[in-house]
């Protein structure tokens, strides 16, 4: 039997696979970046192919990197980013670009659902509020501007769904992922024809695969896909999950008591609890990796892909002594400019917003006096506003968590763990692995493949705690009073973002 799993990550900007042992090491990780379609305004797209072939030559490459046979891996599962839409053609194409998670093309359906009474028959059996990157709202979109595309959609994927559909050829639709979708009847975990004919998508029940869960086998590499991935054609292909469980369990959220924020591309902050918050306090409740749990979960596209965005466009040039990369320098910088001395403000809002659907990114504040130091102190901080926003919704559902586990890109810095750790007042622990998402499919190729028999004891054996990080009492009045201030700015502009109309 092969002593090595392997996870395949895909979020909004990159794709990357990792090699773990079954003990949680990291044995190898490959990653490249995915190219982004911005057609218009509010749209963000990738070409579906090009995707698949980056996964291929992912999972290519961790395997020459650990210097181990295909044959060594027992298994492998996908996650990725949630919402968005990958279509399948009748046609055995891609029947559109694939649309990630971050679009907003589709914002009015959501308002309209919301306004014609619909959200108010279903929200019982949807357990979430209706955005406007799930595929519930883009199916729509398509329906009323791109009506021959919908019509050729065979399968409406999400991404890592569409990965392993290419992988093994059978087609499924993974319960964490599809339950946040907004075409399902979370509360009796199923498909409900009856919710889509009244959001007037009533065709898409025919594009949904059947559920399966996370650990589930859902096929084998196929020929196919073995000659471009190195891996044997019959390798085991676990369901996976949506990247937001697999991080979860990848820092071991395996009970009610823990919390989790994460980083990256999507503000994302989660616990899991035995029953769904319905009181409308939380915008989602899922199906979570685990059987018999709800993830509840609040979430915005106002996290850390923010920064990168802002490095690409203005830092792009910046002079990088040897020795040293961008983050390293964007770090001190950040850390040369003290909280109080910054009264510069940046809404997060680049690729959505949690305050208004058509809230755009801003600097607030700037003057002739400031520098990239006080900007990029801004962006930090307000991502972190932004994360604050919503936890201060979980926490009117919850008792405070002892700590937060924290994943995603800015735990590769310590300025900006400090910085959460300060701003939210709690301690922020992360954990021994670089690669969360792959390390939380791993667990599940494990599960699969029989190594463990569940999240917890599979947490228990891979899941390693590294770092925890207190909160600085001298800096919790001088955040509160920037943080009522972030909020502030944010509620003055939601007066005129109707002008931004996409």
């Amino acid at each position: 039997m092969g002593q090595y799993v392997m996870g395949l990550d895909n979020g909004g900007t990159s794709t990357k696979a990792a090699i773990f042992d079954l003990n949680g090491k990291e044995i190898a990780t490959a990653g490249r970046q995915t190219s982004m379609i911005t057609p218009k305004s509010g749209y963000t797209e990738r070409d579906m192919e090009e995707l698949w072939l980056a996964n291929c030559d992912c999972i290519r490459r961790a395997l020459q990197k650990a210097g181990i046979d295909g044959k060594d891996v027992l298994g492998i599962a996908v996650c990725g980013h949630g919402k968005g839409l990958y279509p399948w053609g009748k046609d055995g194409k891609p029947a559109y670009n694939g649309i990630i998670s971050t679009d907003s093309r589709a914002w009015k359906y959501p308002e309209k659902w919301h306004e014609n009474g619909v959200y108010d028959e279903v929200h019982d059996r949807l357990c979430q509020e209706f955005m406007a990157c799930q595929q519930v709202s883009l199916l729509a979109w398509l329906k009323e501007h791109e009506r021959a595309v919908y019509d050729n959609i065979r399968y409406a994927f999400s991404v890592k769904d569409y990965v392993r559909f290419r992988l093994t050829g059978e087609a499924y639709s993974e319960a964490t992922d599809i339950s946040g979708s907004g075409l399902m009847n979370v509360r009796d975990a199923r498909f409900d024809k009856d919710i889509l004919e009244k959001l007037g998508i009533g065709e898409a029940y025919d594009m949904l695969p059947p559920i399966r869960y996370s650990y589930d086998l859902c096929g084998q590499i196929s020929e196919e896909a073995s000659k471009l991935t190195g891996l044997p054609a019959g390798t085991a292909v676990a369901g996976g999950m949506f990247d937001i469980d697999a991080c979860a369990v990848a820092v071991d959220v395996t009970s009610p008591e823990r919390m989790c924020t994460i980083a990256g591309t999507w503000s994302i902050n989660e616990y899991i609890s035995e029953k769904p918050i319905m009181d409308g306090s939380v915008a989602m409740n899922s199906l979570f990796a685990m059987p018999g749990y709800y993830l509840v979960e609040e979430c915005s596209a106002t996290s850390s892909g923010n920064l990168e965005w802002y490095l690409e466009n203005c830092m792009d040039h910046e002079p990088i002594p040897e020795g040293e990369n961008i983050y390293s320098i964007v770090n001190d910088k950040v850390a040369s400019v003290k909280p109080e001395e910054c009264d510069v403000y940046f809404l997060p809002f680049l690729y959505g917003s949690n305050a208004h659907p058509l809230g755009k990114g801003a600097f607030i504040g700037l003057t002739t006096y400031h520098n990239k130091g006080h900007m990029l102190r801004a962006i930090y901080e307000g991502v972190a506003y932004s994360h604050k926003t919503h936890i201060e919704k979980l926490l009117s559902t919850r008792k405070p968590p002892e700590a937060i586990r924290m994943a995603g890109g800015a735990c590769n810095s310590k300025v900006w763990v400090q910085m959460f750790a300060d701003i939210l007042g709690f301690p922020m622990e992360t954990v021994d692995a670089k690669e969360l998402g792959a390390l939380g499919c791993g667990m599940a190729a494990a599960i699969a493949a029989g190594v463990y028999k569940d999240y917890r004891e599979a947490a228990e054996h891979m899941v390693h705690v590294s770092g925890r990080v207190e909160p600085n009492p001298a800096m919790r009045e001088i955040y509160e009073k920037k943080y009522k201030k972030y909020r502030a700015v944010s509620a003055a502009l939601d007066t005129v973002w109707g002008q931004f109309e996409v």
